[in-house]
């Protein structure tokens, strides 16, 4: 009972604190049957896809998957437990796709299993592997009819791929459907504001945020990145104010209590942002480093690398940003089968250099580590939305360039921008700001 509380309140991103919070009914399944197999299946892989921890710096963990394997030997598993430890195994050793892969199995002959349908989503969502994020649910969501318990979460999932892949009108539909159901649905919520984010539709978006939010707020895993999304729609808007509001009384404290990679990219993101705009942002980035300072050795994402690296820029952490770098380095050369890793070398690694040229006033190096792997950060996974902090960087970038050609590049990402996007105001300022230096007619 306590597996399938557990994995529930996961699904609704919700910690049920008369049941203790996830963590509690893991630890209460723990301790009623220590041998159960597929409890430690379920504990050890909502860890490793938290991504705030690797297997390599932290012991305890190293000890629980090893425990969960051998334990696995000695039990006479089914062939879909065994497809499970062996995902979470895979896991542990930094090779999401093949851990992807064997959660896919499970589900061809399986396809209600919410446990491995929720896994991949997140496995994909951290390999920017949109399509297959969305056609995971796809291929089961036939199979989830009202009866079954969760169904409903399930389109909120479908909405979210769909999304991604700008399927708008049947994104919106979906999760339209998901919230008359349940308006408390704090990922069909998070569906919407992306839609309004993506369309450009600020005004729509503000109103659905302002209205719905009694009805997510308490969603404690989901509900500082809904107030992120609205924070959005200020900066777009450029009412900074409102914006910086919002992230004094919802982000960073929800950031202060959690200290989860979900709230760290959250608050790296929103700040970073409105540096970009030039905004003074006072103590906040010490404020931040205090959280992400331990975590520039974990090496779990690059997506979360490059926010940790944005905090210690930004606090002026030079030893914390060294020790990122480095230790990135060698675990881009390091053997393995780490998939992390093995992208470090190609994209990770650029991509944290672009940003320390950045903010060492080299914006034409910064550019040129910048435009060969402009289309590959996708690959370090996050969302479309998520990802355009790093449309932003290039864009900012090429504006601040010494060189002429550079300069150019600017004007054509702007046409870019604003073709993919129309009237956005972001952009506008952005435009604005390359007239003032004879970029645009």
């Amino acid at each position: 009972m306590d597996s399938e509380t557990s994995t529930a309140e996961w699904i609704k991103w919700t910690n049920d604190e008369t049941l203790g919070g996830i963590e509690g009914c893991l630890s209460k399944l723990r301790a009623a049957d220590p041998t159960f197999a597929m409890g430690h299946v379920i504990s050890n892989g909502l860890v490793l896809l938290g991504t705030g921890t690797s297997v390599k710096l932290n012991k305890e963990l190293d000890l629980a998957v090893k425990k969960m394997v051998e334990m696995a030997k000695t039990q006479p598993l089914t062939p879909r437990e065994q497809l499970h430890v062996a995902a979470v195994e895979t896991l542990a050793k930094g090779n999401m796709p093949k851990a992807s892969d064997l959660w896919e199995q499970i589900l061809q002959d399986h396809p209600t299993d919410m446990l491995a349908l929720k896994c991949a989503h997140h496995a994909f969502f951290y390999l920017g592997y949109q399509e297959q994020m969305r056609d995971s649910v796809a291929r089961v969501f036939p199979f989830w009819t009202s009866d079954i318990p969760l169904s409903n979460y399930v389109k909120g999932m479908y909405a979210f791929g769909l999304m991604e892949t700008n399927f708008y009108s049947k994104a919106e539909k979906l999760a339209k459907e998901a919230l008359s159901i349940n308006p408390s649905d704090a990922w069909s919520v998070h569906t919407m504001a992306h839609i309004y984010e993506m369309r450009g539709a600020v005004k729509d978006g503000l109103e659905f945020m302002a209205g719905s939010e009694a009805q997510w707020k308490n969603s404690d895993m989901l509900a500082c990145h809904n107030y992120w999304h609205w924070a959005l729609y200020f900066i777009e808007k450029g009412e900074y104010e409102a914006a910086l509001t919002i992230y004094d009384n919802h982000i960073l404290p929800s950031l202060q209590k959690s200290g989860t990679m979900l709230d760290v990219v959250n608050n790296c993101s929103m700040l970073y942002r409105l540096k970009m705009e030039g905004v003074p942002l006072g103590r906040r980035w010490q404020d931040v480093l205090l959280v992400t300072q331990k975590h520039s050795r974990d090496h779990a994402l690059l997506f979360n690398d490059a926010h940790i690296l944005m905090s210690s820029l930004g606090a002026g952490d030079s030893r914390t940003t060294e020790e990122l770098l480095s230790t990135l380095k060698e675990a881009s050369e390091a053997p393995g089968e780490n998939h992390q890793h093995l992208l470090a070398r190609d994209v990770g690694l650029p991509l944290c250099q672009a940003l320390v040229e950045t903010e060492n006033g080299n914006p034409d190096r910064a550019l040129e580590l910048l435009l060969p792997i402009r289309y590959r950060i996708v690959e370090i996974g996050g969302s479309n939305a998520q990802r355009d902090v790093f449309n932003q960087l290039v864009i900012h970038a090429a504006l601040n360039c010494t060189s002429r050609a550079n300069k150019n590049v600017a004007r054509s990402l702007l046409m870019e921008r604003d073709a993919l996007k129309p009237n956005s105001p972001l952009t506008e300022r952005l435009i604005r700001k390359a007239k003032a230096v004879h970029l645009m007619a």
